[in-house]
């Protein structure tokens, strides 16, 4: 019998964006896929296919991310950027913490398509921050000056060889996913973080000692899709080492993506942006005007 055939996983791109003070880049934005992720996603057969950003100063075509999103049978989100925090209705409190805006539009609209053709989507760090506003939730913009008796959650000099503990909540589908596991240890490489759940998603993980949320998923419902995050790096468990193994959540990733390829479904939409609520509400008002 022929192989079944493998399953297609988009990985949205990482922005480098043109640099003034390096000639070889000015005018030019690159967009990558960090070699780590693909190659976990590899490691159980996938094939891996980095989304480019369609739009942008040398934009050709007319494939856009639906194409993509009907194309490819799930989408994982990279780390990276901060989130810009006018996303859910903040001014930055730091300039070192506007993070990547063009990214962000992008990225958005990569979970929005996804979400509506009912494709499975995972986040990772960024990845969980970005899906978590994308629906409607808010993000700490600095864990350690925002969450009071918050430990530290970046280390620059460690870098992903800094790690916390990690409850992971009872009764979740990932206290399923490890059920002889309900505390572990996991690498952490971010300073911001969820300060407010988005609607309809559910926490799965918890940092110890401080309780910052570290998994979360969309509330399972009848026909709902799937749509999961880990604030940690899967990627980066190495065999034999004392962190949390990754196999659990890629299996149960990829078994989505199989389940979804055969039973496509839509799940929940995306909250809408500020800047489509005010343009919805402008339109409101032109109308009654109108009236």
């Amino acid at each position: 019998m022929p192989a079944a055939p493998r399953l297609k996983i988009g990985l949205s791109a990482c922005f480098q964006h043109a640099d003034p003070a390096r000639p070889l880049f000015t005018g030019k934005t690159l967009q990558y896929v960090e070699q780590s992720i693909a190659h976990w996603l590899m490691s159980a057969g996938a094939m891996v296919v980095m989304v480019p950003c369609p739009t942008g100063e040398t934009a050709r075509g007319d494939v856009t991310l639906d194409h993509y999103a009907e194309w490819l049978d799930g989408i994982v989100m990279h780390g990276g950027a901060d989130v810009w925090p006018g996303n859910y209705g903040e001014e930055p409190l730091r300039e070192e913490w506007v993070g990547d805006r063009v990214r962000d539009i992008y990225d958005l609209a990569l979970v929005k398509a996804f979400a509506e053709v009912g494709k499975p989507i995972f986040g990772v760090c960024r990845g969980l921050q970005l899906i978590n506003v994308a629906f409607g939730g808010a993000l700490y913009q600095d864990i350690e000056t925002q969450h009071p008796g918050a430990r530290q959650h970046r280390n620059a000099t460690t870098y992903d060889q800094h790690f916390h503990d990690l409850h992971i909540v009872p009764g979740t589908h990932m206290a399923k996913l490890y059920p002889d596991t309900p505390r572990a240890r996991v690498n952490s490489i971010h300073h911001q973080g969820i300060k407010r759940v988005a609607p309809e998603f559910v926490v799965e993980a918890l940092s110890e000692p401080d309780g910052v949320p570290e998994a979360i998923r969309l509330q399972p419902a009848p026909g709902r899709g799937y749509i999961a995050a880990t604030q940690w790096h899967p990627e980066f468990h190495k065999q034999g080492s004392d962190t949390l193994d990754d196999t659990a959540i890629l299996n149960d990733f990829l078994a989505a993506c199989e389940q979804a390829k055969a039973h496509p479904r839509p799940v929940l939409r995306p909250a809408p942006s500020l800047r489509e609520r005010a343009a919805r509400r402008l339109r409101k008002a032109l109308s009654r005007q109108r009236d």
